[in-house]
């Protein structure tokens, strides 16, 4: 068995785990109005905590659905990416980067910031897990839905959607290979042009100078150092939000998010509990209390 293979057979199990029940905390049914208001202000808040068991579940789940090659298992790294690996196994090591939504908080706000000189050989994949309480504002959290992709496809598009140079630019980090393993630097950068429109169009005058391909985006070292030219003559700004897989725009996730959120869930679609919950809308919410009622919104 080759990574390859191993990330084939990872992948497969891993979709299994739709309508998976995480039994490690049960949020109680809201007992009046007021209750269901309170809970929905601050059930996203488990977010971090269901992340975390989400990582540790994955890594049990292969390692009981699969006879993997001798000696090798699936562990959690924590810190470390990606999160879960194939530990024990000789050359490429296969590696999921878990990142988990809770649609009833916010977007996909993951970060995916990895440089894709990480992913040449293609080893890693990425899952997005999303998750539900059972009955929306209790109950025990249910991954409803999985979407995996190719670690290298996400940065590549990452990289494509976001770079527009001297407007925008993905500056790679430093080569830091010869440092301990904590101070090694794997992640990507996103920088805002903030100079004046004088220096702006000095600046668009430089990149033009590049050639017809000085907006295709490039980990090569000698591209890299235009980029760091850029930053060193005029004034740019750290985008903090760069690397939403939200806002990365990779097809196979947009229509994954647009089927999650148009999907039946406990009687209505999902953006329509969204939409209650987010407005606190009581007939509504008196259905998380009183789930007698078939006709919620």
């Amino acid at each position: 068995m080759d990574y390859r293979e191993a990330l084939e057979i990872a992948t497969a199990a891993l979709l299994n785990l739709r309508n998976y029940t995480i039994d490690v905390i049960t949020i109680s049914r809201p007992s009046d109005l007021q209750g269901a208001v309170e809970i929905s202000k601050i059930v996203s808040k488990l977010s971090p905590i269901i992340g975390n068991l989400i990582e540790s579940a994955i890594a049990r789940h292969l390692n009981q659905s699969e006879i993997w090659s001798e000696g090798c298992k699936w562990i959690r790294q924590d810190p470390g990416f990606p999160d879960i690996i194939l530990d024990g196994m000789s050359g490429i090591t296969p590696g999921i980067e878990i990142k988990t939504w809770f649609p009833l908080a916010t977007e996909i706000t993951a970060r995916f910031r990895d440089s894709q000189t990480h992913f040449q050989a293609n080893q890693t994949k990425v899952a997005i897990l999303c998750w539900m309480l059972e009955d929306v504002l209790s109950g025990k959290p249910k991954i409803i839905d999985i979407w995996i992709g190719d670690g290298l496809e996400v940065a590549k598009t990452r990289d494509d959607r976001y770079h527009n140079p001297p407007h925008y630019i993905v500056v790679e980090p430093e080569d830091t290979r010869k440092r301990t393993r904590n101070l090694q630097q794997t992640n990507c950068h996103g920088y805002i042009f903030q100079g004046t429109d004088k220096q702006l169009a000095k600046a668009v005058k430089i990149v033009e100078l590049w050639g017809d391909k000085a907006k295709e985006y490039s980990p090569a070292r000698d591209y890299q150092m235009r980029l760091r030219e850029l930053t060193g003559n005029f004034p740019y700004r750290l985008d903090t939000n760069f690397a939403k897989m939200d806002r990365i725009c990779l097809p196979s996730l947009e229509k994954f998010k647009v089927d999650l959120l148009g999907s039946i869930y406990n009687g209505c679609t999902i953006q329509s509990w969204i939409k209650a919950i987010s407005t606190s809308d009581t007939t509504a919410l008196q259905q998380l209390i009183d789930p007698s009622d078939p006709n919620p919104m």
